[in-house]
């Protein structure tokens, strides 16, 4: 009975330390990312992956993962303000941006407020859309990984309820509604690997089959 219980605890010592190196590995960013990102100050734009771009386009359509949102991460201070650098580079000057368009495959997007004062750039740790309100809305989008080309979109929610992480780690629950919420609803579509282009080919689909 002894040997089993130490066994036990040995294993479960182990297992935890085992889990626990591969979640710190993955919740950091590697060597080679992290080399990339410190490469230059966080002024310096980085460069934006295209679907016309073979390899870029495979990235595109990846899956992000979890960030920890640790205020004293030097590598993640200085991503996060490059990111928002090349989204507010004169070549770009979107209104949101992923982290999967610059190549690192992590939960992290920026997002203009047009809902709030002073319209200000957010940034968002790990947000996920919980719900959807049953109204639509149509807007026009465009993407920075989607060159010269514009659509038409009818399906976006009109509100949506989101949770994320802030970079004090903080984590938060807000509604969105309007103009920003698409902004989200687009963003965040990038940490899931899809394109609003999809979302296009949906309703194109839908259409015919009601015809």
């Amino acid at each position: 009975m002894k040997i089993n219980c130490f066994f036990l605890i040995g294993m479960s010592i182990i297992l935890s330390s085992c889990y626990g190196s591969k979640s710190i590995l993955k919740n950091s960013f590697s060597a080679e990312h992290s080399e990339i990102i410190m490469s230059s100050d966080s002024s310096t734009p980085m460069r934006v992956f295209k679907i016309t771009n073979k390899q870029d386009s495979l990235l595109l359509r990846m899956k992000s993962h979890y960030i920890k949102a640790t205020p004293s991460d030097a590598v993640l201070q200085r991503f996060v303000s490059r990111l928002y650098a090349t989204v507010r580079d004169s070549i770009s000057l979107g209104v949101g941006i992923a982290a999967p368009q610059v190549g690192i495959l992590k939960n992290i997007i920026w997002v203009q407020r047009f809902d709030k004062e002073n319209i200000p750039f957010e940034v968002y740790l790990n947000p996920v859309i919980k719900s959807y309100s049953d109204k639509k809305q149509t807007f026009r989008e465009g993407c920075l990984s989607i060159p010269n080309r514009t659509d038409t979109l009818n399906t976006r929610a009109f509100s949506i309820l989101i949770e994320y992480d802030t970079m004090k780690a903080e984590h938060k629950t807000e509604t969105v509604e309007g103009f920003t919420s698409v902004i989200f609803q687009h963003e965040i579509d990038h940490l899931n690997g899809i394109l609003y282009l999809d979302h296009l080919n949906k309703e194109v689909i839908d259409a015919k089959s009601k015809n």
